[in-house]
């Protein structure tokens, strides 16, 4: 099935790029969400009329997403937690307690946007964890899990 890309789509293109998906991919997740729509000659040539609103439109969230990372840059957090002798902790710290923190601290950030490929926060430590803010922008920050 051939679609445009209204948005820039991790690994598949940018913004206006024409290509091939599985029909499966296109209506239940790319066209739904608005991140692309058909490729018929009449939506091409409507997409060309709006090509400069949305390139517009699509630099304004690459520069907030930019002047978040700037913020997140040197940032770190401290998180407290109950842990045993041990330095294992009851619990974990995950990408919830984490994006909370960064939100106490005043720059917004969801918590989808935290990566932790390892998984949920377990021992006592310093611990680099990485903020996924735009399909361009990454950026990390230290993590320190301290005993209560």
């Amino acid at each position: 099935m051939e679609i445009i890309l209204l948005k820039k789509v991790e690994n598949l293109g940018s913004l206006g790029s024409v290509v091939s998906v599985r029909p499966g991919y296109a209506r239940n997740y790319l066209i739904p969400q608005g991140r692309a729509q058909m490729a018929t000659k009449a939506n091409k040539e409507a997409f060309e009329v709006r090509r400069a609103e949305l390139e517009a439109e699509a630099e304004a969230i690459l520069a907030a997403a930019q002047a978040r990372r700037d913020q997140l840059a040197d940032m770190v957090l401290t998180i407290t937690s109950k842990a045993g002798n041990e330095g294992k902790l009851f619990g974990s710290v995950s990408n919830i307690e984490i994006a909370e923190a960064i939100m106490a601290a005043g720059i917004t950030v969801e918590r989808r946007e935290i990566r932790m490929p390892d998984g949920a926060l377990r021992h006592l430590g310093e611990f680099e964890v990485g903020v996924h803010l735009h399909a361009e922008v990454d950026t990390t920050i230290k993590v320190v899990v301290e005993a209560e």
